[in-house]
């Protein structure tokens, strides 16, 4: 791959890495500031606007992404192991810490333990886990992305369904993982050449245009998807075309923000692999601020105050990336888990028949 191909961040490996870590780091800094900017949208019509353009697309991309890094997996053992340690453990792990943490700060020592409904943003490990075990028949279906949104629209009609493990946002959100299945790193080349980008500024703006004039009235948990359409006030029947919609304006959104992402190295770029670290942790953070009644401060709801909070959740999710953070929270956020698993047997491989050694040596098959 030449030069070229390096510069779009989808070529040689560096690039390309430098490309995702950044899309990481800068995905994991929208959800921060879409939490943080919550409280402040209840006053300001502007924060509101920037608040929906964020949430149209910031959990979409999130689970693209995650997507695109599943493709290979294939229920192999190191793979099985990497997701119960990486995925499974610290599920348990933080949903057990966030519970003991709502008794605590709302002092509620009843409030029931239950891994099988998760609380807050532990819904998109639950939702990793379903998404990535169904990943091989994703891989063998003819036309994953329309099955996929099938299913998430029959869901958002579907009041009763998904109680458990958050399913209705799980279903919901599945399509985006699955587009992200189906993407190569071409797909990502393209979006990346500049006439791409240009074409798409004009898109993204009007985005945040159109955000500023539904902010006085529109629901943002059309972006949530935690329920059925019916809980927006609308029949069942509304989700045939709002899922889809949804869905349609989500990705082109997406493909707005993936492809501003730049692709060469920066002083952000190592923080990418930390971003699972300041998903789980940033929460307390989050729902401390909730809790303690931060945003009383009438500062706060000026247009300094926003730009503050805005500042403040940045810097405090960055920090959330960094290598002492990781050290500290390592042994619950990826813990080593062989102990738990049985060593792999040496492979032995079959006698092979002469079928399949002319395959291999004509290079068919």
């Amino acid at each position: 791959m030449g030069r070229q191909g390096k510069r779009a961040g989808t070529g040689g490996g560096k690039a390309r890495e430098a490309y995702f870590d950044n899309v990481k780091y800068l995905t994991i800094v929208l959800v921060a500031c879409g939490h943080a900017w919550e409280p402040l949208t209840y006053g300001s019509r502007a924060v509101t606007a920037v608040y929906l353009t964020v949430y149209a697309f910031h959990m979409p991309a999130f689970a693209l992404v995650s997507g695109y890094f599943s493709r290979s997996f294939d229920m192999a053992p190191g793979r099985l192991k990497r997701l119960v340690s990486g995925v499974v453990v610290p599920y348990v792990v933080f949903e057990v810490a966030y519970t003991l943490f709502y008794r605590w700060r709302q002092d509620d020592p009843e409030y029931p333990i239950s891994l099988l409904d998760p609380w807050y943003l532990m819904w998109f490990l639950v939702a990793l886990f379903i998404w990535r075990l169904s990943t091989p028949l994703w891989m063998q279906l003819r036309h994953p992305v329309p099955v996929a949104l099938a299913i998430g629209t029959a869901v958002s009609m579907w009041p009763g369904a998904g109680g458990d493990l958050a399913l209705q946002r799980v279903l919901q959100f599945l399509p985006f993982f699955v587009v992200g299945l189906v993407l190569r790193p071409e797909h990502f080349s393209r979006l990346r050449s500049w006439r791409t980008r240009l074409s798409l500024l004009p898109v993204g703006l009007a985005a945040v245009v159109a955000a500023y004039w539904v902010a006085p009235w529109f629901d943002a948990g059309w972006f949530y998807h935690r329920g059925s359409v019916v809980g927006r006030g609308v029949p069942a029947w509304a989700g045939l075309w709002a899922t889809p919609a949804l869905f349609v304006l989500a990705l082109i959104l997406t493909a707005c923000f993936l492809a501003w992402v730049p692709g060469r190295r920066l002083w952000f770029t190592a923080l990418g692999a930390g971003t699972i670290y300041a998903y789980l942790l940033h929460g307390f953070v989050i729902k401390a601020s909730r809790f303690g009644a931060w945003y009383d401060h009438p500062w706060l709801h000026t247009p300094m105050g926003e730009l503050a909070v805005t500042a403040t959740a940045v810097t405090g999710i960055t920090l959330l990336c960094t290598q002492p953070v990781r050290r500290v929270f390592r042994y619950v956020v990826e813990p080593p888990m062989d102990w738990a698993f049985r060593r792999p047997e040496p492979e032995q491989r079959p006698e092979e028949s002469a079928e399949e050694r002319q395959k291999v040596t004509s290079g068919g098959g």
